[in-house]
């Protein structure tokens, strides 16, 4: 005698259905975390062997160049590009021009390839971020980026995370400067962070993020507002 099924057929399909759908989920989670976690997108510290050994240190802290003489767009579009080598053939076709180090940087000159420099900062896809958008506003490059004159080899020093985002968009005063400050790596040692944190809030009104009674306007809200970095 057979037996009348207690659900309809269809509730088969739809077990099946739900156990690859948790399956999928629980692969999904754990790529996920794994690449949250990875050196190239949170880890403070991570710093890749480039192929030319390029002193920030040399460079910028003791020859002083200013970021923006390679890093051109800085200021004007949404990425810090990388210079061409016909940059830095600007002063190393007279300086160390033999230099078994620049080997790379003159074959690269002279066929035209670009030097395969491996990113440090590497955001993932989903995160937008706009360099000019920062630079223009009064976020020096040192708030990201961390004292880069100092380095020999570039590291990221911080996580680079959502929420390390988010705590700077949701007060930023202690991390502003005037504008023309923004590549002065050394500015504001000599200041107090309370002092730090008054004139931010002096710019934020100039940015109009707080209204005359210091209190956050509606492009504040936007900071944090998802869009802003997820587009």
């Amino acid at each position: 005698m057979s037996r009348t099924p207690i659900f309809p057929p269809w509730v088969d399909s739809l077990v099946k259905l739900l156990g690859a759908g948790a399956g999928f989920t629980g692969l999904y989670l754990v790529l996920m975390v794994n690449f949250g976690a990875s050196p190239k997108t949170l880890n403070a510290g991570y710093m890749p062997e480039q192929p030319v050994p390029y002193s920030h240190a040399l460079h910028v802290g003791e020859l002083g160049l200013d970021c923006r003489y390679c890093h051109t767009t800085v200021e004007s579009t949404g990425f810090a590009a990388v210079p061409p080598t016909a940059t830095c053939m600007n002063c190393h076709e007279k300086i160390a021009p033999t230099s078994v180090k620049l080997r790379p940087i003159r074959d690269s000159f002279r066929s035209g390839m670009p030097v395969p420099w491996i990113k440090v900062h590497d955001l993932p896809d989903h995160v937008y971020f706009n360099h000019s958008a920062h630079v223009t506003r009064g976020v020096s490059c040192v708030e990201c980026h961390g004292r880069v004159d100092q380095m020999v080899e570039v590291e990221q020093v911080s996580p680079l995370s959502m929420g390390w985002c988010l705590k700077c968009h949701r007060d930023p005063a202690a991390h502003l400067r005037p504008v023309d400050k923004v590549t002065d790596l050394d500015w504001g040692l000599e200041r107090t962070q309370d002092e730090k944190v008054l004139a931010g809030r002096e710019l934020m009104k100039g940015l109009g993020l707080l209204d005359g009674l210091d209190q956050p306007t509606v492009r504040m809200s936007l900071m944090t507002n998802c869009s802003t970095c997820h587009r």
